[in-house]
């Protein structure tokens, strides 16, 4: 039985043991963390403990679930305290339950540390000289610790077991000590998922970046594979790497950055079909692709799914950055550039050339614009386009107001996301009488000899083989046309090609004269 729950009562130390018991378990340890009167020198008079709960939850089950499996641990829960706590009072109570009382002294360890360390908890203490503040639980999880750690075994003794030092974990005080971040903006942070599209050049410092700041769960969309002349720009890979996939390598080294954050890394070409699939799971996705056609695939799934984006864009030594937010408004791609640039057109880096820093302060800037639009910082672009020429150091930020027709942009989006249905080319009527009265006129296309040795029995109807009707002989204008030729197929590809040229009201025969001689016989056959 595993379970991690916050009480907002005392810990009834009782209630809680009662769970673990098993008769299949040899050891039972627990731990107990106690509000003690003192810390470093000065005196405390009461404490008081806040939590990031939907989050806190689902971690602290994580970690339970961890320890369960790492250490064979047939039952374990935890129990920590929120609101205001008096000297001596418990705080966090650990018990595991496992088969030998090692598996349990560990378990109940690995627990408590991971919590300090992980879980968005903080304490505000409340000294004797009515001077107070808020802390971190994570900078609590070294042995200075205000909790007096005692740990029971019960099996045939008892003993008193110390925290051992826990591994390296993730340090933001650089910059929860900043009064626009805190712990408050810390929390926001490891809530808040990103999809980077593209971990080449732009997205290399992204995602370190992001992963380094406490970002909850990043996602990483590339098929590409390293290459060596990548390495200049991309400098998150090694040139032993060449060859595999950067999604892949991408979440190793930040997964060794931060073994904390989440990483969904897919080896796979973002496009229209799974644009908004891919984009959905996220809060926020940040552009680092290197082609046109991509950035407005994002551009629509962002509008389609109302998720902001952050896009930016590389030519040898200049950049352009762009924030689009479906909740406010803005212009998006479309308004800025109404007639979408072909790729091939303006050269990539493999083309026009760069140097590594550049795209380096391009996606410096994205994750920059990331964490402003998650912590509410002063300064996001919004509407604006950031222009910046890395040679002259010059920038120019230019407003860029939602075209007149955003609304259509908008309505549009997800339109351009799916396939458009095909178009109704293939009819299928009981007889050419039968189109002929619904108003259709019949053009055979067939080749001579074809109408020789079967000629249609309806009346009325035009010749027109398939060679001259391509070359341009016209039809009738205003009139709906249906071809028909031996078996549909000639019919449906002409159809096509005269509907691309401007004729929208031609048709093909589904299953063409081989079709109506079918419906004939089972006709026949119905009488009989």
């Amino acid at each position: 039985m595993n379970g991690f729950r916050f009480s907002h009562a005392p810990i009834d130390v009782a209630a809680a043991r009662a769970p673990l018991a098993d008769p299949a378990c040899g050891g039972h340890a627990a731990f107990e963390g106690w509000v003690r009167d003192t810390n470093e020198g000065r005196r405390v008079s009461r404490l008081e403990y806040e939590a990031f709960e939907p989050l806190a939850l689902r971690e602290g089950e994580r970690i339970l679930a961890e320890a369960s499996e790492r250490f064979g641990i047939t039952r374990l829960a935890c129990v920590h305290r929120l609101g205001a706590l008096g000297i001596g009072e418990l705080a966090v109570w650990v018990g595991a339950s496992a088969p030998h009382r090692d598996e349990a002294f560990r378990a109940c360890r690995y627990v408590i540390d991971e919590v300090k360390h992980r879980l968005p908890i903080w304490k505000k203490e409340h000294y004797t000289d009515g001077d107070s503040g808020w802390v971190n639980c994570e900078r609590c999880a070294a042995a200075t610790s205000h909790q007096h750690p005692h740990v029971h075994e019960h099996s045939q003794a008892h003993a008193t077991q110390r925290h051992a030092h826990a591994a390296p974990q993730p340090d933001y005080s650089r910059q929860t000590i900043l009064r626009e971040v805190g712990a408050a903006g810390q929390a926001k942070l490891a809530a808040t998922s990103v999809l980077v599209v593209g971990a080449g050049g732009l997205g290399v410092p992204v995602m370190q970046y992001l992963a380094a700041a406490g970002i909850g769960r990043l996602g990483i969309v590339d098929d590409d594979r390293l290459e060596a002349s990548n390495l200049h720009r991309q400098t998150m890979y090694a040139l032993a790497d060449c060859g595999a996939p950067k999604a892949q390598l991408a979440a190793a080294r930040l997964g060794a950055t931060n073994p904390r954050l989440r990483i969904d890394a897919q080896v796979v070409r973002l496009d229209a079909a799974n644009a908004e699939s891919l984009l959905a799971p996220y809060d926020l996705v940040v552009d680092c692709t290197d082609n046109f056609a991509s950035r407005f695939v994002l551009n629509d799934a962002a509008l389609a799914l109302g998720r902001t984006a952050v896009f930016a864009s590389v030519y040898q030594y200049e950049g352009q950055l762009q924030v689009v937010d479906p909740r406010t408004g803005g212009a998006c791609l479309r308004c800025v550039w109404p007639a979408a640039t072909r790729d091939g057109l303006v050269g990539n880096c493999a083309e026009a050339g760069v140097l590594g820093p550049v795209p380096g302060t391009l996606g410096m800037l994205q994750a920059l614009e990331v964490l402003k639009i998650v912590l509410g910082l002063p300064g996001r672009l919004d509407s604006d386009v950031l222009m910046i020429d890395l040679l002259s150091l010059a920038t120019r930020r230019i407003r860029a107001r939602p075209a007149s027709d955003h609304a259509r942009h908008v309505q549009e989006a997800a339109q351009r996301l799916r396939p458009a249905p095909p178009a109704e080319i293939d009819l299928t009527f009981e007889s050419l009488e039968a189109a002929a009265g619904a108003g259709y006129t019949i053009v055979d296309i067939r080749e001579p000899w074809e109408t020789a040795a079967q000629p249609l029995p309806a009346a009325g109807v035009q010749r027109l083989p398939l060679a001259a009707l391509i070359a341009g002989e016209p039809l009738a204008a205003g009139e709906r046309h249906l071809l028909v030729c031996a078996h549909g197929v000639r019919s449906h590809a002409a159809a096509e090609a005269l509907r691309a040229r401007g004729l929208p009201a031609v048709y093909s025969l589904a299953g063409g004269v081989a079709a109506l001689a079918r419906e004939c016989s089972s006709a026949a056959q119905a009488r009989v």
